[in-house]
């Protein structure tokens, strides 16, 4: 199955606050905010969500496709990519601009106060996506993942002209999109990737009820942190996917890019949804317990003990296959 993961590449800022931000708000005050946070640890790791669920999907044995811009300081990281097998054929490099910038900000409840500087995302759009589906020889599963809000639309309208199916993912790009590009984005769909908060913006931005979203893609997935993942489909009952539970939280930052990358190894494996779905979440859970979006070892025996724990032996057996059987 070759899935192409179209989205922002970007090199994370992640800083830890030794506090809460809640109890730094004063709420007769929430008009005028006006905050700094003495910050303890600064960690530098490369990130942006396509890149973060290529890695993943790599890492899993596939060879994704990565479809975005990156700046004139991209060698390494293009490297490092390419290692963990991606393709990178279709990626843009800037001839000026610097690979987008995410800075992060985590409070000791895992809260997190983000700002993402686009840089050379800008250029995303320039990028077609056609010429990467001929060069590839055709594309089974196209992921618009955040990216630069042009560049998502055209990708989208792109997709559905091929007949290629659409995995929509608009995740932080929801406070850019309006209503009119929300809905262009989910529209066709064969999937929908949001998490529990963008949910509800989804459905204020394009003023569709859950059933009129469910109507107008195949399936939406939400994750629920520490919840899991629900999964729902148009005239079926809810599916809820419990998550791997663990105790060693580092860093929420890339739990969603490696549930999304699971999950689609997963389906390109072959497994139904709630199989990948259980995949997705413990890979989620490993990312969780590493500090950076992409710094974590991936051992497939310790994988599947986390299945076997989680879900039960019949579950680990079944997803045993795509992991060489935990070799």
């Amino acid at each position: 199955m070759r899935i192409a993961v179209t989205g922002s590449i970007a090199v994370d800022h992640l800083m830890v606050f030794p506090g809460r931000f809640t109890e730094q708000l004063i709420t007769e005050m929430v008009d005028h905010v006006s905050l700094s946070f003495l910050a303890d640890r600064l960690e530098v790791r490369e990130g942006g969500v396509a890149a973060n669920i290529s890695f993943g999907l790599g890492r899993l044995g596939l060879r994704p496709v990565l479809v975005g811009a990156a700046g004139i300081d991209f060698a390494a990281y293009e490297d490092r990519l390419r290692e963990a097998g991606v393709d990178t054929g279709s990626v843009r490099v800037s001839e000026t601009l610097h690979t987008a910038r995410f800075v992060c900000t985590t409070d000791t409840d895992q809260n997190q106060i983000a700002t993402f500087y686009a840089g050379a995302m800008a250029e995303a759009g320039r990028i077609d996506l056609a010429e990467t589906h001929r060069r590839t020889g055709g594309l089974d599963l196209v992921l618009v993942g955040a990216d630069d809000p042009g560049a998502m639309l055209r990708h989208t309208a792109t997709a559905h002209r091929l007949g290629t199916p659409v995995a929509a993912d608009p995740s932080q790009q929801l406070a850019r999109l309006d209503s009119g590009q929300t809905r262009e984005v989910v529209d066709g769909a064969r999937l929908l990737f949001t998490n529990e908060y963008e949910s509800a913006l989804l459905r204020e931005r394009t003023g569709w009820s859950e059933q009129d979203v469910l109507e107008r893609v195949g399936t939406w997935l939400v994750t629920r942190g520490a919840e899991g993942v629900s999964i729902m489909t148009a005239g079926a009952p809810r599916k809820d996917v419990p998550a791997v539970p663990t105790e060693m939280v580092v860093d929420p930052t890339g739990g969603g890019d490696a549930f999304r990358a699971g999950f689609l190894a997963g389906l390109a494996g072959n497994l139904p949804y709630e199989g990948a779905a259980r995949l997705g979440c413990a890979l989620a859970t490993v990312v969780l317990e590493s500090v950076g979006t992409q710094e974590y070892k991936l051992l497939p025996s310790d994988l599947l003990a986390r299945i076997s724990r989680a879900y039960g032996q019949e579950a680990a057996r079944c997803i045993g296959p795509l992991l060489g059987d935990g070799a």
